[in-house]
């Protein structure tokens, strides 16, 4: 008999066995949260005295004063407020920036392999339970989240982008140094249409969740922009148009006016950044439902940290551009009613730090509230992940997180997360009180 058929035959004999006990799965954990205060993630108002019930890892019933059935385990935040676990829109999390020069030089992917489940676990015990990674190198993205998933490491829910989508010469590309100099590796580098097109086809095939596309120049980058459109029109309809192919949502990065337009009227899902955004640009987010993901607290870090990251002084200098109008175009945004999203950059500065932007926002004249739901239901709308996550109700994933104070009061009561539980079970429990 070929072993092909014979392996097969053996298990089947062995498994038909009456000697063998019948294979069953644990039943799933009953767990009641009472929480003094609930924070549910939309706009309703807090609950007092509130009681989730959850079975495995999905919450089934929520309400002030709930009964809790017989045989519960139950898990007491009665003197603290609840919150859904909080949603981060756009990190880095397989690295950190440290030394700008020792980290091209004398560090790997390899390097950041070893190191990303350290950043993951940070981010998750911060109280982020879900995170869309736009960004790394090797597909180790693909490989965490996967790991995670399987529970070999510790970590949150996992969306990845790969490689980002960039031009030659461009914000992904290296540039400002000798042409002879090499790097190898997987690359995210495309021109033209049909070189984007089959960029984006092996990207899905190593594992993107989404597509992240460099619509233009950045600051961490040394080519002359910080904000000029990298792709043409065309090429930038063809980005969305291969992504939609795939079901995949694309994420610009874009900070100038005319690179936002050009990723908003090919369709994209976000725009990453959108410092530089002009009049026409708002009207286009607006029309089309396009998320904004301001990343305000990694700009303010680059400026304030720039001598120990050794950054060169042209992308100092590129900060300090971007940083003169921020603020008001933002603000421009916000005003005509843009969807905004919580997105940190976190790897351009620490990860666990996330947190540290809610009250960086409020400088846009939002209130606690408004940057709360940025990281709970919008941020969920825009990872398509509505049903699961974002909110405290039934069917959601029980992704919970506990903080002693008042958030709405106080929103840096979220950089001090006491308790984290994602799907359930227990991450983090206890800290300063």
């Amino acid at each position: 008999m070929p072993r092909s058929f014979w392996i097969p035959a053996v298990l089947a004999l062995a498994l038909a066995s009456p000697s063998l006990p019948a294979l069953a799965a644990d039943p799933p954990r009953h767990v009641a949260v009472r929480a003094g205060r609930l924070l549910d993630g939309t706009d309703a108002a807090l609950i007092r005295n509130a009681v989730i019930l959850i079975e495995g890892d999905r919450i089934t019933a929520v309400g002030a004063g709930l009964a809790i059935p017989a045989g519960y385990e139950v898990v007491d935040l009665s003197r603290s407020t609840v919150l859904p676990g909080l949603i981060d829109c756009h990190t880095h999390i397989t690295s950190q920036s440290g030394n700008y020069y020792e980290d091209l030089f004398r560090r790997s992917p390899i390097d950041e392999a070893v190191t990303a489940h350290v950043y993951a676990r940070r981010t998750l015990e911060a109280g982020f339970t879900t995170v869309r990674n736009v960004g790394a190198r090797e597909f180790i993205d693909v490989a965490l989240r996967d790991a995670i998933n399987r529970g070999d490491v510790v970590g949150p829910r996992m969306q990845v982008a790969t490689m980002a989508v960039g031009s030659t010469g461009g914000h992904n590309d290296l540039t400002g140094f000798s042409p002879y100099l090499r790097f190898a590796g997987f690359s995210g580098i495309a021109d033209g249409v049909d070189e984007i097109r089959k960029l984006i086809r092996a990207e899905v095939k190593g594992g993107a969740d989404l597509i992240k596309v460099m619509a233009t120049a950045g600051v961490l980058s040394e080519e002359g922009s910080v904000g000029a459109p990298q792709y043409s029109q065309e090429e930038m309809n063809a980005v969305v148009q291969e992504a939609a192919l795939w079901g995949k949502k694309v994420a610009a990065h874009a900070h100038g006016a005319e690179g936002i337009k050009r990723a908003a009227r090919a369709g994209v899902a976000s725009i990453e950044h959108g410092g530089m955004i002009d009049e026409e640009g708002v009207l286009l987010l607006k029309e089309r439902g396009i998320y904004l993901v301001p990343d305000i607290y990694s700009d303010e870090y680059i400026l304030l940290e720039a001598d120990h990251l050794g950054l060169p002084q042209k992308m100092i200098e590129k900060e300090k551009e971007l940083r003169k109008n921020q603020l008001v175009n933002w603000r421009r945004a916000i005003d005509a009613g843009v969807k905004l999203a919580f997105g940190t950059d976190a790897g351009v500065y620490p990860h666990g730090q996330n947190a540290r932007q809610f009250h960086s926002l409020l400088a846009l004249g939002l209130t606690p509230q408004q940057v709360i739901r940025m990281a709970t239901t919008n941020a969920a709308d825009l990872m398509g992940w509505s049903d699961r996550i974002g909110s405290v109700a039934p069917g959601r994933y029980a992704d919970l997180i506990a903080v002693d104070g008042d958030p709405l009061a106080d929103v840096t009561e979220l950089e001090r997360v006491r308790f984290v539980m994602k799907g359930g079970v227990v991450v983090k429990e206890g800290g300063k009180r």
